[in-house]
């Protein structure tokens, strides 16, 4: 009888370490979007004192997404302990995904083209997997 219980505590803290990994992963992507709209409202502002060129303005946006994606495979690295490059792609991925769905929601069609959502979902990932292996 004491293995039965054995085993049902077991399985619970199998299922907990998944609800623990899953809020872990909700913060990460939180600390991520928090940092990306700072970064955001910081161009923002140098956009309207400087008038900077669209160009500078495009690699500001790309600058934040790996600095954003970077932040948050970094926590989510220190928060789960192993795998961290892994989860740090994982972060990465969503982020990107999240990012994708906003997009859509707002302008109800995917704006860029195929090379340039390629290269956002590179930036995207590699900047989480980099945070991960650094935390």
């Amino acid at each position: 009888m004491e293995k039965k219980a054995g085993a049902k505590t077991g399985n619970a803290g199998k299922s907990g370490e998944a609800g623990n990994r899953g809020m872990d992963l909700l913060k990460a992507l939180l600390c991520a979007y928090v940092i990306t709209g700072i970064l955001l409202l910081v161009l923002s502002l140098l956009l309207y004192k400087m008038g900077l060129s669209e160009e500078n303005v495009n690699a500001g946006i790309i600058l934040i997404y790996v600095i954003s994606t970077f932040a948050g495979g970094f926590v989510i690295g220190k928060l789960t302990g192993s795998r961290k490059f892994l989860w740090g792609l994982i972060a990465g991925v969503l982020y990107f995904a999240l990012l994708v769905l906003i997009s859509f929601g707002i302008y109800h069609s995917i704006q860029s083209g195929a090379g340039d959502i390629l290269t956002t979902f590179l930036l995207c990932a590699g900047g989480g997997m980099l945070g991960g292996m650094v935390s």
